[in-house]
């Protein structure tokens, strides 16, 4: 082969090589400097905006934490009322309103941010001086609101029970219509401010109910009474005649055994009760003859048995005595002024009490005399 034939060859297998070589790709077309540094800045721009607007809310929410941890505005102690219902934002307004925290916006997202919003409960709360606002929230969290007491006296009619319900500044709303005598338990109620005053009364009335119901159960079934309603009336009789609990079943004794001789009751309470009703004698008035005379239901001096229904409302002392009264021959007892009663089987021995129940009147009298 000649020296011509194998430079060809190589040329060809070189040309071939290039053929084969993929060519290079276009370049993109330059961008302007000027759209560069547009798209640099911008993305400059929101980085730094995006940084600032979290440093800020960074110092917001150290702030608030301050605010919200630290000691508040308070100087002296002070109270508030959250009525039912309120929701965060309207207690937050009521408190920062009364001075008790700085900042009803701060208090509120405080609130919301603990998870607390559905949680403040409502009632009467009292605040110390310098109270935070995480110290409110717990406060009002915790529902450890200021409790009131409303006391009802054993023996009081259902007229002079309303009267004291209705004249307590604690308690809201109107009063219910007048419930018939006896239903109500006398005993002391812890209230809250703004509770409602038919509320109250319904929780009597119910409190009442079931302890008639469950003293009923324990009776005695020789007490000569026909049903709860004749036991619930003997009680309130008794409840009125004394106020000594230790003597009650002794003084129950007394109207049971009567009303088994078939004996008249002759209680005072009842006749007073049919003259003057459920507002009762006033203080400054004698008992008359009149009094004793008066043709009424209640006057168990001129009826046989049981008046038509209680005169009064009896606690759990009356009516635990009534259910199981002493067992004695007793059909009489005076007082023997002390506070106490003397008990008599015999009217001649009845009437030598009453003779010294009234001397020893006479003596008072005539102490209080000589000591003016």
């Amino acid at each position: 082969m000649s020296q011509d034939s194998g430079a060809d060859s190589r040329r060809e297998r070189r040309k071939a090589a290039r053929d084969l070589r993929p060519s290079p790709a276009p370049l993109p077309p330059r961008r302007s400097r000027h759209a560069r540094s547009q798209i640099v800045i911008f993305l400059n721009f929101c980085l730094s905006m995006a940084l600032f607007l979290m440093l800020a809310a960074g110092a917001v929410i150290y702030w608030g934490a301050g605010q919200f941890e630290g000691p508040g505005p308070l100087r002296q102690e002070a109270t508030y009322v959250v009525p039912s219902g309120s929701g965060a934002q309207t207690i937050a307004a009521g408190l920062e309103r009364e001075g008790i925290i700085s900042d009803a916006q701060v208090f509120e997202y405080g609130v919301r941010f603990a998870g607390a919003g559905g949680e403040l409960k409502p009632g009467e709360y009292a605040f110390t001086p310098g109270i935070s606002m995480r110290g409110v929230m717990e406060k009002l969290r915790s529902g450890k609101s200021i409790v009131h007491s409303v006391t009802i006296p054993e023996g009081w009619t259902v007229q002079r029970i309303y009267d004291r319900i209705a004249a307590s500044e604690v308690l809201s709303g109107e009063m219910p219509e007048l419930l018939p005598e006896g239903t109500l338990r006398p005993d002391t109620y812890l209230v809250q401010r703004g509770d409602s005053r038919k509320g109250l009364v319904q929780r009597m009335k119910d409190a009442q109910d079931r302890l008639v119901a469950e003293i009923w159960e324990t009776r005695n079934p020789e007490v000569p009474v026909d049903d709860i309603g004749q036991f619930l009336t003997l009680a309130s009789i008794v409840e009125r005649e004394t106020g000594v609990d230790s003597e009650r079943p002794h003084v129950a004794s007394v109207f049971v055994n009567r009303l088994r001789k078939g004996m008249r009751l002759q209680s005072d309470p009842t006749f007073l009760y049919g003259v003057y009703g459920g507002a009762g004698k006033p203080s400054d008035r004698p008992v008359t003859q009149s009094d004793i005379d008066s043709d009424t239901p209640y006057n168990t001096y001129r009826i046989n048995g049981l008046p038509p229904g209680p005169i009064a409302n009896p606690g759990r002392a009356a009516l635990e005595a009534v259910a199981n009264p002493l067992e004695t021959d007793d059909v009489y007892f005076v007082a023997d002024g002390t506070g106490g009663h003397v008990f008599a089987e015999t009217l001649d021995e009845h009437n030598r009490n009453v003779q010294r129940y009234r001397e020893y009147e006479r003596q008072q009298r005539a102490a209080a005399e000589a000591a003016e």
